[in-house]
């Protein structure tokens, strides 16, 4: 048990599934796995452990933001022995070729945030997933039939409509290749880098910063289905 996790040890799976949001957590434990049982909720972050498919998977928030997602991360793969985070999140999107609903695989991750400052290098730090956790989904992907595209993602510790530099602020990324933008997959990379593990951002293009496009308030929900499905494909060939 830790300070943000009031599971024991056997409760948690050798892979997990990382959403942001509690409640989604919960909506996937409820909708996709088998026998869930609810694990720890301190601070109302909801983390369940069930089977799909025959496998054991746990589903735990990490909520929003690289420390947050970097706190779970850490006490996951050290105390838990947790081999693979797959993180199932949303993104905003930075190119034209992305529509609302596709699915994005974070290859990479670049950062506005200070986050690796900690490691002591002399340098900048580009951490990426782990290659057979990406080879994999992107298998998944394609036998599945979903619009996808695989890439760098910039992770920022800026929400793109509310910070002060304004909403083009994400156009030089978006120059460089970022195909789009979340909080989370920066923090969680470069600390299974650390920890020696493996990671995968499966992120699902919930609005576009190119042509103003997102979802509705229902398809938050039921839009994020084909995200969910590939990370639980992938979950089952973790080893």
């Amino acid at each position: 048990m830790t300070p943000h996790n009031k599971a024991r040890k056997g409760d948690i799976a050798n892979v997990v599934l990382a959403p942001g949001d509690p409640l989604r957590a919960r909506f996937v434990a409820e909708k996709f796995l088998s026998d869930a049982r609810l694990v720890t909720d301190v601070r109302n972050v909801l983390g369940y452990t069930g089977t799909y498919r025959g496998k054991a998977v746990t589903v735990l928030a990490t909520g929003m933001g690289g420390p947050s997602v970097g706190i779970y991360s850490y006490e996951l793969f050290t105390e838990y022995d947790v081999g693979a985070i797959i993180r199932i999140g949303t993104c905003g999107g930075l190119q034209d070729s992305l529509a609302v609903g596709d699915l994005v695989l974070a290859m990479t991750a670049s950062t506005d945030s200070a986050w690796a400052h900690q490691y002591n290098l002399k340098g900048t730090l580009s951490p990426c997933c782990d290659p057979s956790l990406l080879l994999c989904a992107l298998e998944k992907v394609k036998a599945l039939g979903y619009p996808c595209q695989a890439g760098m993602v910039f992770s920022s510790d800026l929400f793109s409509s509310y910070n002060a530099l304004g909403a083009d602020s994400w156009q030089a990324w978006a120059r460089m290749g970022a195909l789009a933008q979340d909080m989370e997959s920066y923090a969680l990379y470069a600390t299974a880098a650390w920890c020696r593990k493996r990671a995968l951002s499966i992120l699902t293009m919930t609005d576009s910063c190119v042509t103003g496009e997102g979802f509705s308030d229902e398809m938050r929900w039921t839009g994020l289905f084909p995200m969910i499905e590939v990370a639980l494909e992938v979950a089952l060939e973790v080893r």
